[in-house]
């Protein structure tokens, strides 16, 4: 059984390795796997094992190399960047729900969302510079432009925390709303976007004290959010309610919104920047989204609880951007 196991996912990596150009990877929550699928053939090309509840991935800041993490067996699996080939699994990293490197390259990050602690690594070596244990599910992260403070949501407890990355010391602790979970920095870096999933929509927080300065209403559920890729708009899936909205956060309105049914999550744009691909947390899917129309153009099988989505690439990748990827249980908050 493992050596057909072996072969089969030898046959699949040799498939993809072909057509790297074409390959989109997303991650079965529930399932202990992750799916390869065809981008232009709309299908599932095959699904791979991967430690227990895999929820979120992110790039390395040198753009080799994607890391998965998965929370129920404490560890990262490191894919190639452009084939989905495993390199290697680094093991210790505690309940690694979500997790980003810091601007500069020098941080890696993890929200132990299950366990109550917020880690903080060393990016170099993933050796733990320091454990800070905070009560209220620590869910979503972001940094500032500097390298000297991640931002990290609270859901349980409505909270938005800043933690100094060279002390581990908190800068500010704040109530937001009900659930946050998404959070983003924008490219002023003088304005933190958060997602309360427990509400219709997201507040706009001062990172240098964490004071709220907007709000804006956006869909019931507001979870996470993606870059449209200009800097000026970016999408929000509302997972309850079951819509994706376009914000133009020069402005800050909604200027579109997509009816995407089954639980919208994370999110990843294709490289001409044509579709955006949504996954469907409750209906074991992904969403294509055709993003001029903002119209769901076909929605792909794949494994349960469908969490992170990412294109892998076709050429060598450049440095990191964009959120952390942003991204339990179907049926939960996280």
């Amino acid at each position: 059984m493992k050596k057909m196991a072996f072969l089969s996912a030898l046959l699949v990596l040799t498939i993809v390795g072909s057509a790297r150009a074409d390959a989109v990877l997303v991650l079965n929550s529930e399932e202990a796997s992750y799916s390869i699928l065809s981008r232009s053939g709309r299908a599932e090309l095959a699904r791979l094992p991967v430690g227990r509840e895999p929820h979120h991935l992110i790039v390395t800041p040198d753009g080799k190399e994607v890391v998965v993490g998965s929370t129920a067996t404490n560890e990262l699996l490191v894919l190639d960047v452009k084939t989905g080939e495993r390199r290697r699994v680094v093991r210790d990293i505690i309940d690694p729900y979500h997790m980003g490197f810091s601007p500069n390259g020098k941080w890696f990050v993890t929200a132990a969302y299950r366990l109550d602690h917020v880690d903080i690594y060393r990016a170099d070596d993933f050796k733990l510079a320091g454990r800070i244990f905070i009560d209220g599910l620590p869910s979503h992260l972001a940094f500032d432009a500097d390298s000297k403070t991640v931002f990290v949501t609270l859901q349980q407890t409505g909270r938005v925390v800043a933690f100094d990355l060279q002390t581990q010391a908190i800068k500010w602790n704040v109530k937001v709303g009900e659930a946050p979970a998404g959070i983003l920095m924008l490219p002023d870096d003088k304005r933190l976007l958060v997602a309360l999933t427990g509400a219709d929509g997201l507040v706009v927080l001062d990172p240098k004290d964490g004071s709220t300065t907007a709000t804006l209403q956006t869909g019931k559920g507001a979870h996470n959010f993606w870059p449209k890729g200009d800097g000026r708009h970016y999408f929000l899936s509302n997972r309850v309610e079951g819509t994706v909205s376009l914000i133009d956060t020069q402005d800050m309105k909604v200027v579109g919104t997509v009816r995407v049914p089954g639980g919208p999550d994370c999110m990843d744009i294709t490289p001409d920047g044509k579709e955006l691909w949504v996954t469907q947390r409750f209906l074991r899917r992904v969403a294509v989204v055709d993003i001029e129309q903002l119209k769901v153009v076909a929605s792909i099988p794949v494994g349960k609880s469908p969490h992170g989505v990412f294109m892998l690439k076709s050429e060598a990748a450049g440095p990191a951007s964009g959120p952390v990827r942003a991204v339990s249980t179907a049926g939960g908050s996280k």
